[in-house]
Order: C-alpha cells, then sequence, then structure tokens
C-alpha cells in the first residue's frame, strides 16, 4: 500500500479505518488527501444518516450544503459496489458535483453503483459506524474529531 492511503477518522464512537483506492479514483482520493492535510475533516459532524442506508459527513456547515474552497471534482465512476463499509462520493443532481461530502454504506446500495464515485472502504471500525446517531438531520451529531492518514 503507498503512503497515505490509511485514513483513520477518529469519531465520537471510536476509530474507523478506511482503505483509500487511488486505483479506482485517484483524483478523488487525492482531493480527500489534500483536505486531511488541511484538517478540514477535524470535527466535522455526520449530518445525515440514515439506518440501513449510510452515514454522510464532510460538510464544512454540518448541513449538507458545503463543500471546500477547492472546486468541485469530475466523476470517477468505477466498478466498486456499493456494500456495507464502501465509502463514495456524496454529490449533488450533476454527476461532476462532488468536493467534500461522503458518505460509508452500512448496507448493500448496490444501486447507487457507477452513479457515484466509490473511493475507499472501511478494514476496521464499522461497528462504530454503526453506532453514529440517527437522523436527517441529525440531532447533536456524532462528528470526526480528527481524520489522519498513514
Amino acid at each position: 500500500m503507498s503512503e497515505g492511503t490509511t485514513l483513520t477518522l477518529e469519531t465520537t464512537q471510536g476509530p474507523v479505518v478506511i482503505k483509500m483506492r487511488p486505483d479506482l479514483a485517484p483524483n478523488h482520493v487525492a482531493h480527500i488527501q489534500k483536505l486531511v492535510g488541511e484538517g478540514f475533516y477535524d470535527g466535522v459532524v455526520f449530518h445525515r444518516v440514515i439506518d440501513g442506508f449510510m452515514a454522510q459527513t464532510g460538510c464544512p456547515h454540518g448541513t449538507g450544503t458545503g463543500g471546500s474552497k477547492y472546486p468541485n471534482l469530475k466523476q470517477e465512476f468505477n466498478s466498486a459496489p456499493h456494500v456495507r463499509g464502501t465509502v463514495s462520493m456524496a454529490r449533488a443532481a450533476s454527476p461532476d458535483s462532488a468536493n467534500s461530502q461522503f458518505f460509508i454504506c452500512f448496507d448493500n446500495a448496490r444501486f447507487l453503483d457507477k452513479q457515484y464515485t466509490a473511493w475507499g472502504e472501511v478494514t476496521s471500525g464499522m461497528e462504530n459506524v454503526d453506532k453514529l446517531k440517527r437522523g436527517e438531520p441529525v440531532q447533536n451529531p456524532d462528528k470526526i474529531v480528527s481524520a489522519k492518514l498513514s
């Protein structure tokens, strides 16, 4: 595994370790790595957590409306299935509108395949993702305390 492709999210429920997949989505992985390096995700909440579907984070406003100071990314749809533990980019209606928000699948969500850019998979700590408070929006949401690359 190359340097900096393991992302550890220290959440209010415990650590979540994600193996990043630059082989699937090199531009998205590079973008996430840049944001993590700048501390962008530190303190950001899981603002949309839907039981049996996914937990979404990455909005600096905590509302699902914001992104980073960088331009949106061109989609890198790939063959990775959206299954339990898949980490993928959230976006608006435009396929090229992903920026800083991403989600972690609780369960199979194969209807998202090839429509959202998958860029990683949870390798440990999925039980901590399972503990995140649910809601749309979440009241008193869990958050990413810190995000680090290794």
